[in-house]
């Protein structure tokens, strides 16, 4: 019985797929990374710089699935981008978690700051990471390259702001 159960994933590893847009270890990883950081009391904008990693995680994600099933119209990307920030920014104000006029940095909602900050550098790294594969005969220079350069971004970015709030 229990080597049915081994067997089963196996077999799924057999046939793997092309990885699109950003690897679903760093969504995971983000999703986890918010969720510590709420729990553990940490700072909106660290939070927020999660979410915003998460958010266009799943953008890059949605249109790249969209681009897979041939589901193409004008401003596609426009609307997806807009769709997920609104599905994440909305609920938080209407939560009360954002919003605060106490809970400000730079005249700016913490949440929403970490959110654009961590959105902007989350699609730099990837961009980044991109362009030096490209630049290296399409092959990474170091082992989960695709995945510590945004994670590692959000990580420094995280130190950065933690210093900053403190």
């Amino acid at each position: 019985m229990k080597k049915s159960l081994f067997l089963i994933p196996s077999f799924f590893l057999a046939f793997p797929v092309v990885a699109k847009a950003f690897c679903p270890v760093c969504t995971v990883a983000v999703g986890a990374g918010l969720g510590l950081s709420r729990w553990l009391g940490i700072d909106d904008t660290i939070s927020g710089l999660w979410v915003g990693g998460l958010t266009a995680s799943l953008i890059g994600w949605t249109i790249n699935w969209l681009n897979s099933k041939k589901i193409k119209f004008r401003g596609r990307k426009i609307l997806v981008t807009f769709l997920f920030y609104g599905l994440m920014v909305v609920p938080f104000y209407w939560m009360g978690i954002m919003g605060h006029p106490f809970n400000k940095l730079w005249g700016i909602d913490k949440l929403l700051l970490g959110i654009i900050f961590g959105s902007l550098f989350f699609l730099l790294a990837g961009l980044i990471h991109s362009q030096l594969k490209k630049n290296h005969e399409n092959k990474s220079f170091f082992s989960f390259q695709r995945v510590v350069f945004p994670i590692g971004t959000l990580v420094i970015l995280s130190l950065i702001f933690y210093f900053l709030t403190k």
